[in-house]
């Protein structure tokens, strides 16, 4: 199948945003990239700033314990690039609508719709342009339904669509229960004499005590200033309930091997989001009539490698080959949503893909 039709696929069922809503610096392995655009480099993709050192360390409360990183292991980051993913995005979405796609930034998918006989026939987006006490203001603009035959879902961790699909389709029946994350990112401005564009940095330990799981990333952009990604993850089974993730960040940031980088900088962004750590034991059934879950919303983080990104275009890339002949067939009916029963080989023959 060719990619325009992969890309064609897209419009019907994901919601693009813009790089306002995508604040994370990454680490992104190409693979699915390179599949999906092979010549994205001579169409001004922006991974610019490929890995060139990798550093991996064990934080004391004043101490830094310093741990080898060797090809083959999962934190293993040469080949890969850093980049603020925000402009990832909109260049990809820039692709997309220079073929034509129909792209829908600012709106989010509020309901879902179903034929009939329970099968999923599309969404709706929410109403926009409503006051504080929900009136409607002069740019009031109602939602839209969206139809398939099939529909994807790319809502990320914890979606409450996707929830609610689970419920109803019983999704997570044989699946292990879900854990998460939280993850706390920033975009620091630095002193350029401190900034080393290609380093990646990853450590844990301290502030965290040895009960709970997380630990941070650092990532030094090459940009027109010398800007660093810093994030800070922790697991949400911790058993303190005094414990503050956001506080622990900060924390964090004033560690004698951590804060010099700091020192002088400005901050000139901030988040954060969920993340899925419940890993392939905790991934759901993918498929339901009239649709099927792909990315952060079926779970596909590789959390060893700490890495989503590739996974979730992959995923989405291989359900648009499976949905692709529903989609393409004009014999197909149009008053029930169709299954896409190819999509599940995804668990089975791509592990390799996204180990």
């Amino acid at each position: 199948m060719g990619r325009r039709c992969e890309f064609a696929l897209l419009k019907r069922h994901l919601k693009w945003a813009d790089t306002r809503h995508t604040l994370s610096g990454a680490c992104i392995e190409t693979r699915a990239l390179d599949e999906l655009i092979p010549d994205w480099k001579d169409k001004g993709c922006p991974l610019t700033t490929p890995v060139k050192e990798d550093k991996f360390a064990l934080l004391t409360e004043s101490g830094r314990i310093p741990i080898p990183i060797l090809p083959g292991m999962p934190m293993y980051n040469h080949g890969n690039y850093v980049v603020r993913l925000g402009y990832l995005v909109k260049w990809l979405g820039e692709q997309a609508e220079g073929m034509g796609i129909e792209l829908y930034p600012g709106y989010a998918a509020s309901e879902v719709l179903y034929h009939e006989d329970g099968s999923v026939k599309g969404i709706a987006t929410n109403d926009v342009g409503i006051a504080k006490d929900g009136s409607p203001k002069e740019v009031f603009e109602r939602g839209m339904e969206l139809h398939a035959k099939c529909t994807i879902f790319a809502e990320g961790c914890h979606g409450h669509l996707t929830k609610q699909l689970a419920n109803k389709f019983n999704l997570r029946d044989k699946a292990e229960p879900q854990s998460y994350g939280i993850g706390l990112k920033e975009v620091w401005e630095i002193d350029p004499a401190k900034h080393s564009p290609g380093r990646v940095e990853h450590t844990v330990g301290w502030p965290l005590d040895k009960n709970t799981y997380g630990g941070s990333f650092l990532y030094h952009l090459n940009e027109d200033t010398p800007l660093v990604a810093v994030g800070f993850v922790v697991a949400l089974d911790y058993t303190n309930p005094y414990l503050s993730p956001f506080r622990e960040f900060q924390r964090f940031k004033t560690h004698p091997s951590v804060r010099s980088t700091f020192e002088g900088g400005k901050r000139i962004a901030y988040g954060a989001r969920a993340l899925n750590e419940g890993g392939y034991q905790a991934i759901p059934k993918l498929t339901f009539p009239g649709g099927c879950l792909i990315g952060c919303t079926a779970g596909f983080l590789n959390v060893p490698k700490i890495k989503g990104t590739h996974t979730a275009m992959k995923s989405g890339m291989l359900a648009a080959e499976s949905a692709y002949e529903i989609v393409a067939d004009e014999n197909t009916p149009t008053d029930k949503g169709m299954g896409i029963k190819k999509y599940i080989i995804f668990r089975n023959i791509s592990l390799k893909f996204i180990s």
